[in-house]
Protein backbone atom coordinates (compact mmCIF):
# COMPACT_ATOMS: atom_id res chain seq x y z
CA UNK A 1 0.00 0.00 0.00
CA UNK A 2 2.77 2.40 0.82
CA UNK A 3 4.49 1.52 -2.46
CA UNK A 4 1.29 2.34 -4.38
CA UNK A 5 1.05 5.80 -2.82
CA UNK A 6 4.65 6.51 -3.61
CA UNK A 7 4.06 5.62 -7.29
CA UNK A 8 1.00 7.86 -7.51
CA UNK A 9 2.89 10.79 -6.04
CA UNK A 10 5.69 10.35 -8.55
CA UNK A 11 3.21 10.28 -11.40
CA UNK A 12 1.56 13.53 -10.31
CA UNK A 13 4.88 15.26 -9.91
CA UNK A 14 5.97 14.00 -13.29
CA UNK A 15 2.75 15.19 -14.96
CA UNK A 16 2.74 18.63 -13.37
CA UNK A 17 5.16 20.28 -15.78
CA UNK A 18 2.96 19.21 -18.76
CA UNK A 19 -0.26 20.60 -17.26
CA UNK A 20 0.94 23.98 -16.10
CA UNK A 21 1.64 25.40 -19.57
CA UNK A 22 -1.90 24.47 -20.66
CA UNK A 23 -3.36 26.36 -17.73
CA UNK A 24 -1.18 29.33 -18.46
CA UNK A 25 -2.10 29.31 -22.18
CA UNK A 26 -5.79 29.15 -21.34
CA UNK A 27 -5.42 32.33 -19.36
CA UNK A 28 -3.73 34.12 -22.31
CA UNK A 29 -6.41 33.12 -24.93
CA UNK A 30 -9.57 35.24 -24.58
CA UNK A 31 -12.94 34.09 -26.03
CA UNK A 32 -14.38 35.97 -29.07
CA UNK A 33 -16.89 38.79 -28.58
CA UNK A 34 -19.68 40.59 -30.49
CA UNK A 35 -20.88 37.56 -32.36
CA UNK A 36 -23.26 38.28 -35.27
CA UNK A 37 -24.90 36.21 -37.97
CA UNK A 38 -25.74 37.61 -41.42
CA UNK A 39 -28.17 35.62 -43.59
CA UNK A 40 -28.98 36.20 -47.25
CA UNK A 41 -31.32 33.62 -48.73
CA UNK A 42 -29.75 30.28 -47.71
CA UNK A 43 -26.28 31.70 -47.15
CA UNK A 44 -25.07 32.24 -43.55
CA UNK A 45 -22.07 34.33 -42.44
CA UNK A 46 -20.82 34.23 -38.87
CA UNK A 47 -18.70 37.19 -37.68
CA UNK A 48 -17.04 38.01 -34.34
CA UNK A 49 -14.41 40.19 -32.70
CA UNK A 50 -11.37 39.00 -30.76
CA UNK A 51 -9.66 40.84 -27.88
CA UNK A 52 -6.32 39.39 -28.83
CA UNK A 53 -4.34 40.16 -31.94
CA UNK A 54 -4.42 37.52 -34.57
CA UNK A 55 -1.17 35.73 -34.31
CA UNK A 56 0.26 32.72 -35.95
CA UNK A 57 -1.34 29.38 -35.06
CA UNK A 58 -4.40 31.00 -33.37
CA UNK A 59 -7.70 29.71 -34.88
CA UNK A 60 -11.36 29.83 -34.05
CA UNK A 61 -13.96 27.10 -33.98
CA UNK A 62 -17.75 27.26 -33.53
CA UNK A 63 -20.32 24.81 -32.32
CA UNK A 64 -24.13 24.94 -32.50
CA UNK A 65 -27.18 23.51 -30.79
CA UNK A 66 -30.80 23.11 -31.95
CA UNK A 67 -33.96 22.22 -29.99
CA UNK A 68 -33.91 18.79 -31.59
CA UNK A 69 -30.41 17.92 -30.23
CA UNK A 70 -29.19 18.70 -26.71
CA UNK A 71 -25.48 18.15 -27.47
CA UNK A 72 -23.24 20.83 -28.96
CA UNK A 73 -22.12 19.91 -32.46
CA UNK A 74 -19.36 21.25 -34.65
CA UNK A 75 -20.53 23.96 -37.06
CA UNK A 76 -19.62 22.87 -40.62
CA UNK A 77 -17.41 25.44 -42.39
CA UNK A 78 -16.49 27.15 -39.12
CA UNK A 79 -13.70 24.93 -37.72
CA UNK A 80 -10.13 26.19 -37.20
CA UNK A 81 -10.81 29.50 -38.96
CA UNK A 82 -7.87 31.93 -38.98
CA UNK A 83 -10.03 35.04 -39.69
CA UNK A 84 -12.92 36.62 -37.78
CA UNK A 85 -15.71 35.23 -39.98
CA UNK A 86 -16.89 32.04 -41.57
CA UNK A 87 -19.61 30.84 -43.92
CA UNK A 88 -21.97 27.97 -43.34
CA UNK A 89 -25.21 26.60 -44.72
CA UNK A 90 -28.65 26.12 -43.24
CA UNK A 91 -28.42 23.81 -40.27
CA UNK A 92 -32.06 22.63 -40.17
CA UNK A 93 -34.96 22.41 -42.61
CA UNK A 94 -37.06 24.32 -40.10
CA UNK A 95 -36.10 27.98 -40.59
CA UNK A 96 -38.44 29.07 -37.77
CA UNK A 97 -36.70 27.24 -34.89
CA UNK A 98 -34.05 28.78 -32.67
CA UNK A 99 -30.33 28.04 -33.24
CA UNK A 100 -27.59 28.64 -30.60
CA UNK A 101 -23.91 29.33 -31.42
CA UNK A 102 -20.71 29.76 -29.42
CA UNK A 103 -17.04 30.21 -30.43
CA UNK A 104 -13.64 29.78 -28.82
CA UNK A 105 -10.06 30.60 -29.72
CA UNK A 106 -7.52 27.81 -30.12
CA UNK A 107 -3.72 27.61 -30.34
CA UNK A 108 -2.19 24.24 -30.56
CA UNK A 109 -3.44 22.27 -27.63
CA UNK A 110 -4.53 25.42 -25.85
CA UNK A 111 -8.03 26.90 -26.12
CA UNK A 112 -9.97 29.74 -24.59
CA UNK A 113 -13.23 29.40 -22.78
CA UNK A 114 -16.40 29.43 -24.88
CA UNK A 115 -17.95 32.74 -25.79
CA UNK A 116 -21.36 33.77 -24.65
CA UNK A 117 -24.13 31.86 -26.38
CA UNK A 118 -25.58 33.68 -29.39
CA UNK A 119 -29.11 32.57 -30.37
CA UNK A 120 -31.18 33.51 -33.44
CA UNK A 121 -34.11 32.37 -35.62
CA UNK A 122 -32.94 32.04 -39.25
CA UNK A 123 -36.09 33.35 -40.95
CA UNK A 124 -36.21 36.49 -38.82
CA UNK A 125 -32.56 37.34 -39.53
CA UNK A 126 -32.63 36.44 -43.22
CA UNK A 127 -32.42 39.10 -45.91
CA UNK A 128 -33.79 38.72 -49.43
CA UNK A 129 -31.09 38.45 -52.04
CA UNK A 130 -31.22 39.87 -55.58
CA UNK A 131 -33.39 38.02 -58.11
CA UNK A 132 -32.04 36.75 -61.39
CA UNK A 133 -33.19 38.78 -64.41
CA UNK A 134 -33.25 37.91 -68.11
CA UNK A 135 -34.52 40.31 -70.82
CA UNK A 136 -36.02 39.85 -74.28
CA UNK A 137 -36.48 42.80 -76.63
CA UNK A 138 -39.09 43.65 -79.23
CA UNK A 139 -39.40 46.82 -81.26
CA UNK A 140 -41.56 48.64 -78.69
CA UNK A 141 -41.52 46.33 -75.68
CA UNK A 142 -39.20 44.42 -73.37
CA UNK A 143 -40.11 41.10 -71.75
CA UNK A 144 -38.74 40.64 -68.24
CA UNK A 145 -38.07 37.11 -67.03
CA UNK A 146 -37.46 37.00 -63.28
CA UNK A 147 -36.35 34.08 -61.12
CA UNK A 148 -36.97 34.27 -57.35
CA UNK A 149 -34.07 34.96 -55.00
CA UNK A 150 -32.05 31.99 -53.82
CA UNK A 151 -31.19 28.77 -55.50
CA UNK A 152 -33.54 26.34 -57.20
CA UNK A 153 -33.68 24.16 -54.08
CA UNK A 154 -33.92 27.19 -51.82
CA UNK A 155 -35.22 26.39 -48.32
CA UNK A 156 -35.47 29.83 -46.71
CA UNK A 157 -38.16 31.12 -49.12
CA UNK A 158 -39.67 27.82 -50.23
CA UNK A 159 -43.00 28.65 -48.57
CA UNK A 160 -43.09 32.23 -49.84
CA UNK A 161 -42.10 31.99 -53.50
CA UNK A 162 -45.63 32.88 -54.62
CA UNK A 163 -45.71 35.82 -52.18
CA UNK A 164 -42.81 37.68 -53.79
CA UNK A 165 -43.52 40.95 -55.53
CA UNK A 166 -40.96 42.73 -57.67
CA UNK A 167 -40.22 46.39 -58.19
CA UNK A 168 -38.45 47.61 -61.27
CA UNK A 169 -36.33 50.68 -61.92
CA UNK A 170 -35.75 51.34 -65.63
CA UNK A 171 -34.13 54.13 -67.58
CA UNK A 172 -32.76 54.91 -71.02
CA UNK A 173 -29.05 54.32 -71.17
CA UNK A 174 -28.56 57.73 -72.74
CA UNK A 175 -30.47 59.47 -69.93
CA UNK A 176 -30.20 59.72 -66.19
CA UNK A 177 -33.98 59.93 -65.68
CA UNK A 178 -35.25 56.83 -63.90
CA UNK A 179 -38.74 55.43 -64.36
CA UNK A 180 -40.06 53.32 -61.49
CA UNK A 181 -42.58 50.60 -62.20
CA UNK A 182 -43.95 48.82 -59.15
CA UNK A 183 -45.21 45.27 -58.72
CA UNK A 184 -44.08 43.71 -61.96
CA UNK A 185 -44.38 39.98 -62.29
CA UNK A 186 -42.21 37.38 -63.96
CA UNK A 187 -42.90 37.39 -67.69
CA UNK A 188 -44.43 40.88 -67.75
CA UNK A 189 -43.78 43.23 -70.63
CA UNK A 190 -42.84 46.88 -70.54
CA UNK A 191 -44.73 48.45 -73.45
CA UNK A 192 -44.65 51.73 -75.34
CA UNK A 193 -40.90 51.93 -75.74
CA UNK A 194 -38.94 53.36 -78.63
CA UNK A 195 -37.43 51.13 -81.33
CA UNK A 196 -33.66 50.76 -81.53
CA UNK A 197 -33.08 52.24 -78.09
CA UNK A 198 -30.99 50.93 -75.18
CA UNK A 199 -32.81 50.50 -71.89
CA UNK A 200 -31.30 49.53 -68.54
CA UNK A 201 -33.06 48.24 -65.45
CA UNK A 202 -32.67 46.60 -62.06
CA UNK A 203 -35.11 44.54 -60.05
CA UNK A 204 -35.56 43.70 -56.39
CA UNK A 205 -37.90 41.34 -54.58
CA UNK A 206 -40.20 42.11 -51.64
CA UNK A 207 -42.17 40.17 -49.06
CA UNK A 208 -44.81 42.64 -48.01
CA UNK A 209 -46.29 40.30 -45.43
CA UNK A 210 -43.05 40.33 -43.41
CA UNK A 211 -41.96 43.84 -44.40
CA UNK A 212 -38.80 42.53 -46.04
CA UNK A 213 -37.17 44.37 -48.95
CA UNK A 214 -34.50 42.61 -50.92
CA UNK A 215 -31.43 43.98 -52.62
CA UNK A 216 -31.43 45.04 -56.27
CA UNK A 217 -30.21 42.77 -58.99
CA UNK A 218 -27.23 43.77 -61.07
CA UNK A 219 -28.11 46.31 -63.77
CA UNK A 220 -29.23 44.73 -67.05
CA UNK A 221 -29.29 46.60 -70.39
CA UNK A 222 -30.80 45.65 -73.75
CA UNK A 223 -31.48 47.26 -77.14
CA UNK A 224 -34.97 47.26 -78.64
CA UNK A 225 -35.25 45.99 -82.21
CA UNK A 226 -36.09 47.88 -85.38
CA UNK A 227 -39.74 48.66 -85.88
CA UNK A 228 -41.69 45.73 -87.26
CA UNK A 229 -43.57 46.07 -90.55
CA UNK A 230 -46.83 44.85 -89.04
CA UNK A 231 -47.84 46.60 -85.80
CA UNK A 232 -49.56 44.53 -83.11
CA UNK A 233 -53.31 44.92 -82.50
CA UNK A 234 -54.23 47.58 -79.96
CA UNK A 235 -56.97 48.58 -77.49
CA UNK A 236 -58.24 45.15 -76.56
CA UNK A 237 -61.69 45.20 -74.91
CA UNK A 238 -63.69 42.35 -73.41
CA UNK A 239 -67.46 42.09 -72.99
CA UNK A 240 -69.80 39.20 -72.30
CA UNK A 241 -73.35 37.99 -72.67
CA UNK A 242 -75.13 35.05 -71.12
CA UNK A 243 -73.21 32.43 -73.08
CA UNK A 244 -70.13 34.00 -74.72
CA UNK A 245 -67.14 36.27 -74.23
CA UNK A 246 -66.52 38.87 -76.90
CA UNK A 247 -62.96 40.17 -77.44
CA UNK A 248 -62.55 43.23 -79.69
CA UNK A 249 -59.46 45.13 -80.82
CA UNK A 250 -58.37 47.90 -83.18
CA UNK A 251 -56.22 47.40 -86.25
CA UNK A 252 -55.57 49.90 -89.01
CA UNK A 253 -54.22 47.56 -91.70
CA UNK A 254 -56.49 45.65 -94.05
CA UNK A 255 -56.14 42.11 -95.38
CA UNK A 256 -54.77 40.89 -92.07
CA UNK A 257 -55.72 37.75 -90.19
CA UNK A 258 -55.64 37.31 -86.44
CA UNK A 259 -55.22 34.64 -83.82
CA UNK A 260 -56.06 34.85 -80.12
CA UNK A 261 -54.41 32.96 -77.25
CA UNK A 262 -55.17 32.65 -73.55
CA UNK A 263 -53.04 31.99 -70.51
CA UNK A 264 -53.73 31.04 -66.85
CA UNK A 265 -53.14 33.99 -64.56
CA UNK A 266 -51.81 31.90 -61.67
CA UNK A 267 -48.84 30.85 -63.81
CA UNK A 268 -47.45 34.36 -63.51
CA UNK A 269 -46.66 33.87 -59.84
CA UNK A 270 -44.81 30.57 -60.13
CA UNK A 271 -41.57 29.50 -61.65
CA UNK A 272 -40.31 31.02 -64.88
CA UNK A 273 -40.27 27.71 -66.70
CA UNK A 274 -44.08 27.65 -66.82
CA UNK A 275 -44.60 31.10 -68.24
CA UNK A 276 -44.83 30.23 -71.92
CA UNK A 277 -47.82 27.90 -71.82
CA UNK A 278 -50.18 29.89 -74.05
CA UNK A 279 -53.14 28.08 -75.58
CA UNK A 280 -55.19 28.77 -78.67
CA UNK A 281 -58.80 29.92 -78.23
CA UNK A 282 -61.22 27.81 -80.30
CA UNK A 283 -62.75 29.53 -83.33
CA UNK A 284 -60.30 32.44 -82.94
CA UNK A 285 -57.52 31.35 -85.28
CA UNK A 286 -56.93 32.83 -88.76
CA UNK A 287 -59.95 35.06 -88.49
CA UNK A 288 -60.35 38.22 -90.57
CA UNK A 289 -62.63 40.13 -88.20
CA UNK A 290 -61.37 42.42 -85.44
CA UNK A 291 -63.33 40.53 -82.83
CA UNK A 292 -63.54 37.01 -81.51
CA UNK A 293 -66.50 35.25 -79.87
CA UNK A 294 -65.85 32.18 -77.76
CA UNK A 295 -68.06 30.30 -75.25
CA UNK A 296 -67.94 31.17 -71.57
CA UNK A 297 -67.76 27.50 -70.60
CA UNK A 298 -64.35 27.28 -72.27
CA UNK A 299 -62.79 29.22 -69.37
CA UNK A 300 -63.63 28.21 -65.83
CA UNK A 301 -63.67 30.60 -62.90
CA UNK A 302 -60.45 32.50 -62.41
CA UNK A 303 -58.10 35.06 -63.92
CA UNK A 304 -56.75 34.77 -67.46
CA UNK A 305 -54.71 36.82 -69.91
CA UNK A 306 -55.53 37.20 -73.58
CA UNK A 307 -53.35 38.39 -76.47
CA UNK A 308 -53.82 38.90 -80.21
CA UNK A 309 -51.38 38.64 -83.09
CA UNK A 310 -51.79 39.92 -86.66
CA UNK A 311 -50.50 38.21 -89.81
CA UNK A 312 -50.32 39.19 -93.46
CA UNK A 313 -48.83 36.57 -95.71
CA UNK A 314 -45.38 35.75 -94.35
CA UNK A 315 -45.28 38.81 -92.11
CA UNK A 316 -46.29 38.50 -88.48
CA UNK A 317 -46.67 41.19 -85.85
CA UNK A 318 -45.54 41.00 -82.27
CA UNK A 319 -48.17 40.02 -79.78
CA UNK A 320 -50.46 42.72 -78.50
CA UNK A 321 -50.51 43.93 -74.93
CA UNK A 322 -51.99 41.27 -72.69
CA UNK A 323 -55.57 41.85 -71.61
CA UNK A 324 -56.57 40.60 -68.19
CA UNK A 325 -59.83 38.64 -68.00
CA UNK A 326 -61.42 38.16 -64.60
CA UNK A 327 -64.35 35.85 -65.15
CA UNK A 328 -66.03 37.17 -62.00
CA UNK A 329 -66.16 40.71 -63.40
CA UNK A 330 -67.73 39.60 -66.66
CA UNK A 331 -70.45 37.54 -65.02
CA UNK A 332 -73.87 38.34 -66.46
CA UNK A 333 -76.42 38.25 -63.67
CA UNK A 334 -79.87 37.09 -64.81
CA UNK A 335 -82.88 38.74 -63.16
CA UNK A 336 -84.42 36.78 -60.29
CA UNK A 337 -87.72 34.94 -60.45
CA UNK A 338 -90.19 36.38 -57.92
CA UNK A 339 -93.42 34.84 -56.61
CA UNK A 340 -95.83 35.92 -53.86
CA UNK A 341 -98.33 34.24 -51.58
CA UNK A 342 -101.08 36.03 -49.67
CA UNK A 343 -101.34 35.30 -45.94
CA UNK A 344 -104.18 37.27 -44.30
CA UNK A 345 -103.12 40.93 -44.46
CA UNK A 346 -99.48 40.04 -45.36
CA UNK A 347 -97.60 38.90 -48.45
CA UNK A 348 -94.87 36.25 -48.45
CA UNK A 349 -92.28 37.04 -51.14
CA UNK A 350 -90.05 34.30 -52.63
CA UNK A 351 -86.97 35.21 -54.69
CA UNK A 352 -85.35 32.41 -56.72
CA UNK A 353 -82.47 32.28 -59.16
CA UNK A 354 -83.32 32.10 -62.83
CA UNK A 355 -83.38 28.65 -64.37
CA UNK A 356 -79.99 27.63 -65.70
CA UNK A 357 -78.06 30.37 -63.89
CA UNK A 358 -74.58 29.55 -62.61
CA UNK A 359 -73.88 29.44 -58.89
CA UNK A 360 -72.11 32.65 -57.95
CA UNK A 361 -68.99 32.84 -55.76
CA UNK A 362 -70.04 36.12 -54.15
CA UNK A 363 -72.85 36.92 -51.68
CA UNK A 364 -76.11 38.09 -53.22
CA UNK A 365 -78.33 40.98 -52.17
CA UNK A 366 -81.85 41.37 -53.54
CA UNK A 367 -83.33 44.79 -54.21
CA UNK A 368 -87.13 44.64 -54.01
CA UNK A 369 -89.47 47.40 -55.25
CA UNK A 370 -92.96 47.14 -53.75
CA UNK A 371 -96.06 49.25 -54.36
CA UNK A 372 -99.85 49.23 -54.23
CA UNK A 373 -101.31 48.62 -57.66
CA UNK A 374 -103.59 51.67 -57.47
CA UNK A 375 -100.77 53.96 -56.31
CA UNK A 376 -97.43 55.17 -57.66
CA UNK A 377 -95.75 55.33 -54.25
CA UNK A 378 -92.95 52.72 -54.16
CA UNK A 379 -91.21 51.11 -51.20
CA UNK A 380 -87.65 49.75 -51.51
CA UNK A 381 -86.19 46.79 -49.60
CA UNK A 382 -82.67 45.30 -49.57
CA UNK A 383 -82.78 41.66 -48.48
CA UNK A 384 -80.08 39.01 -48.15
CA UNK A 385 -82.59 36.18 -47.68
CA UNK A 386 -84.52 34.82 -50.63
CA UNK A 387 -87.86 34.74 -48.78
CA UNK A 388 -89.40 37.31 -46.46
CA UNK A 389 -92.79 38.70 -45.36
CA UNK A 390 -94.26 42.17 -45.90
CA UNK A 391 -96.68 42.85 -43.04
CA UNK A 392 -99.43 45.32 -42.15
CA UNK A 393 -101.04 45.59 -45.56
CA UNK A 394 -104.58 46.58 -46.47
CA UNK A 395 -106.93 43.60 -46.85
CA UNK A 396 -108.37 42.75 -50.23
CA UNK A 397 -105.87 45.06 -51.96
CA UNK A 398 -103.67 44.30 -54.97
CA UNK A 399 -99.93 44.84 -54.45
CA UNK A 400 -97.14 44.47 -57.01
CA UNK A 401 -93.43 43.71 -56.70
CA UNK A 402 -90.31 43.48 -58.86
CA UNK A 403 -86.67 42.94 -58.00
CA UNK A 404 -83.09 42.57 -59.14
CA UNK A 405 -79.92 40.89 -57.87
CA UNK A 406 -76.72 42.60 -56.71
CA UNK A 407 -73.25 41.08 -56.47
CA UNK A 408 -71.17 42.56 -53.66
CA UNK A 409 -67.50 41.57 -53.55
CA UNK A 410 -64.13 43.03 -52.71
CA UNK A 411 -63.47 44.02 -56.30
CA UNK A 412 -66.82 43.41 -57.90
CA UNK A 413 -70.15 45.20 -57.80
CA UNK A 414 -72.65 44.13 -60.44
CA UNK A 415 -76.43 44.18 -60.77
CA UNK A 416 -78.98 42.39 -62.89
CA UNK A 417 -81.89 43.97 -64.67
CA UNK A 418 -85.26 44.06 -62.93
CA UNK A 419 -87.46 41.00 -63.01
CA UNK A 420 -90.98 40.85 -64.35
CA UNK A 421 -93.64 42.52 -62.22
CA UNK A 422 -95.71 40.16 -60.08
CA UNK A 423 -99.03 41.22 -58.46
CA UNK A 424 -101.07 39.54 -55.73
CA UNK A 425 -104.26 40.40 -53.84
CA UNK A 426 -104.23 40.25 -50.06
CA UNK A 427 -106.81 38.16 -48.17
CA UNK A 428 -109.45 39.64 -45.83
CA UNK A 429 -107.37 39.34 -42.73
CA UNK A 430 -108.36 39.40 -39.06
CA UNK A 431 -109.59 43.00 -39.06
CA UNK A 432 -111.98 42.22 -41.89
CA UNK A 433 -113.45 39.30 -39.91
CA UNK A 434 -114.03 41.57 -36.94
CA UNK A 435 -115.86 44.06 -39.14
CA UNK A 436 -117.96 41.25 -40.66
CA UNK A 437 -118.98 39.96 -37.22
CA UNK A 438 -119.79 43.49 -36.06
CA UNK A 439 -121.84 44.07 -39.22
CA UNK A 440 -123.80 40.87 -38.69
CA UNK A 441 -124.58 41.85 -35.11
CA UNK A 442 -125.69 45.34 -36.15
CA UNK A 443 -127.79 43.89 -38.95
CA UNK A 444 -129.44 41.46 -36.51
CA UNK A 445 -130.32 44.23 -34.07
CA UNK A 446 -131.65 46.36 -36.92
CA UNK A 447 -133.79 43.48 -38.21
CA UNK A 448 -135.29 42.87 -34.74
CA UNK A 449 -136.00 46.57 -34.29
CA UNK A 450 -137.59 46.73 -37.76
CA UNK A 451 -139.79 43.73 -36.99
CA UNK A 452 -140.92 45.30 -33.73
CA UNK A 453 -141.79 48.58 -35.44
CA UNK A 454 -143.59 46.80 -38.28
CA UNK A 455 -145.61 44.73 -35.82
CA UNK A 456 -146.63 47.85 -33.92
CA UNK A 457 -147.62 49.65 -37.12
CA UNK A 458 -149.53 46.60 -38.30
CA UNK A 459 -151.55 46.48 -35.08
CA UNK A 460 -152.39 50.15 -35.41
CA UNK A 461 -153.32 49.68 -39.02
CA UNK A 462 -155.58 46.73 -38.22
CA UNK A 463 -157.15 48.60 -35.32
CA UNK A 464 -158.05 51.52 -37.60
CA UNK A 465 -158.98 49.80 -40.80
CA UNK A 466 -159.91 46.31 -39.66
CA UNK A 467 -161.50 46.55 -36.18
CA UNK A 468 -162.55 43.32 -34.41
CA UNK A 469 -166.28 42.27 -34.83
CA UNK A 470 -167.89 42.33 -31.39
CA UNK A 471 -171.65 42.05 -30.61
CA UNK A 472 -173.43 45.06 -29.14
CA UNK A 473 -172.77 45.76 -25.55
CA UNK A 474 -176.24 44.75 -24.36
CA UNK A 475 -175.80 41.35 -26.06
CA UNK A 476 -172.14 40.96 -25.14
CA UNK A 477 -173.13 41.32 -21.46
CA UNK A 478 -175.22 38.19 -21.65
CA UNK A 479 -172.83 36.30 -23.82
CA UNK A 480 -170.04 36.85 -21.34
CA UNK A 481 -172.10 35.24 -18.59
CA UNK A 482 -172.74 32.02 -20.49
CA UNK A 483 -170.10 29.55 -21.54
CA UNK A 484 -169.11 29.92 -25.18
CA UNK A 485 -169.77 26.28 -25.83
CA UNK A 486 -173.50 26.78 -25.13
CA UNK A 487 -173.69 29.08 -28.12
CA UNK A 488 -172.05 26.54 -30.37
CA UNK A 489 -174.31 23.61 -29.43
CA UNK A 490 -177.46 23.08 -31.45
CA UNK A 491 -180.76 22.40 -29.79
CA UNK A 492 -183.27 19.93 -31.04
CA UNK A 493 -185.99 22.51 -31.21
CA UNK A 494 -185.98 26.18 -31.70
CA UNK A 495 -187.88 28.20 -29.14
CA UNK A 496 -190.33 30.66 -30.46
CA UNK A 497 -190.31 34.04 -28.91
CA UNK A 498 -193.65 35.15 -27.62
CA UNK A 499 -194.61 38.65 -28.50
CA UNK A 500 -197.51 40.57 -27.05
CA UNK A 501 -199.16 43.65 -28.36
CA UNK A 502 -200.76 45.70 -25.66
CA UNK A 503 -202.98 48.56 -26.47
CA UNK A 504 -204.60 51.13 -24.18
CA UNK A 505 -202.98 49.88 -21.01
CA UNK A 506 -201.28 51.79 -18.32
CA UNK A 507 -197.67 52.04 -17.54
CA UNK A 508 -197.68 49.23 -15.02
CA UNK A 509 -199.13 46.83 -17.53
CA UNK A 510 -196.44 47.88 -20.00
CA UNK A 511 -193.65 47.43 -17.48
CA UNK A 512 -194.90 44.00 -16.50
CA UNK A 513 -195.08 42.98 -20.07
CA UNK A 514 -191.61 44.33 -20.63
CA UNK A 515 -190.23 42.39 -17.68
CA UNK A 516 -191.97 39.31 -18.95
CA UNK A 517 -190.34 39.79 -22.31
CA UNK A 518 -186.87 40.15 -20.74
CA UNK A 519 -187.37 37.02 -18.70
CA UNK A 520 -188.43 35.12 -21.76
CA UNK A 521 -185.44 36.52 -23.56
CA UNK A 522 -183.09 35.28 -20.85
CA UNK A 523 -184.66 31.88 -20.99
CA UNK A 524 -184.15 31.89 -24.64
CA UNK A 525 -180.43 32.70 -24.33
CA UNK A 526 -179.87 29.96 -21.75
CA UNK A 527 -181.16 27.28 -24.08
CA UNK A 528 -179.21 25.62 -26.76
CA UNK A 529 -180.02 27.12 -30.16
CA UNK A 530 -179.62 25.79 -33.64
CA UNK A 531 -180.53 29.04 -35.30
CA UNK A 532 -178.54 30.20 -38.20
CA UNK A 533 -177.11 33.67 -38.52
CA UNK A 534 -180.20 34.86 -40.21
CA UNK A 535 -182.41 33.87 -37.21
CA UNK A 536 -180.13 35.76 -34.84
CA UNK A 537 -180.41 38.85 -36.97
CA UNK A 538 -184.22 38.58 -37.02
CA UNK A 539 -184.13 38.19 -33.24
CA UNK A 540 -182.09 41.33 -32.90
CA UNK A 541 -184.44 43.17 -35.25
CA UNK A 542 -187.52 42.01 -33.38
CA UNK A 543 -185.89 42.93 -30.11
CA UNK A 544 -185.09 46.41 -31.34
CA UNK A 545 -188.63 46.83 -32.62
CA UNK A 546 -190.04 45.78 -29.26
CA UNK A 547 -187.80 48.27 -27.50
CA UNK A 548 -188.99 51.04 -29.78
CA UNK A 549 -192.63 50.14 -29.15
CA UNK A 550 -192.04 50.18 -25.39
CA UNK A 551 -190.48 53.61 -25.60
CA UNK A 552 -193.43 54.83 -27.66
CA UNK A 553 -195.88 53.46 -25.07
CA UNK A 554 -194.00 55.20 -22.29
CA UNK A 555 -194.36 58.51 -24.06
CA UNK A 556 -198.01 58.00 -24.78
CA UNK A 557 -199.01 56.88 -21.29
CA UNK A 558 -198.62 60.28 -19.60
CA UNK A 559 -200.73 61.84 -22.25
CA UNK A 560 -203.48 59.36 -21.68
CA UNK A 561 -203.39 59.87 -17.93
CA UNK A 562 -203.80 63.48 -18.44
Amino acid sequence: MLALLSATTLALVAGAPWMLPAVAGEKNLQPPENIEVYITDDNFTLKWNSRIEIVENVTFSAVYQTPEVDDWMKLPGCQHIVVNKCHFSLLSSDVYEEVKLRIRAEKGNDSSSWSEVYSFIPFEEAQIGPPKVHLEAEDKAITIHISPPGTVDNVMWSLDVSAFTYSLVMWKNSSNVEERIETVRPGDKIYKLSPETTYCLKVRAKLLLYNKNGSYSPVCCINTTAENKLPPPENLEISADNENYILKWDYAYVNATFQVQWFHGFLKIIRETNLHIWQQIPNCEHIKTTYCIFPRKHLSKGIYYLRVQASNGNSTSFWSEEKKLNTGIYIVIPPPVISMKSINDSLRVYVNAAEGSVEQPYPLIYEIIFWENSSNVERKFLKEKNDFTIDNLQPLTVYCVKGRTHFVGEQLNKSSIFSNTVCEKTKPGNSYKIWVIAGICIAGVFILFTMYVMKTLLRCFNYVFFPSLKPPSNIDKYLSEQPLKNLLLLTSEEQIERCFIIENTNTNTIMKETNQIEEDHKKYNSQTSQDSGNYSNEDENSGSKTSEELLQLETESPEMNS
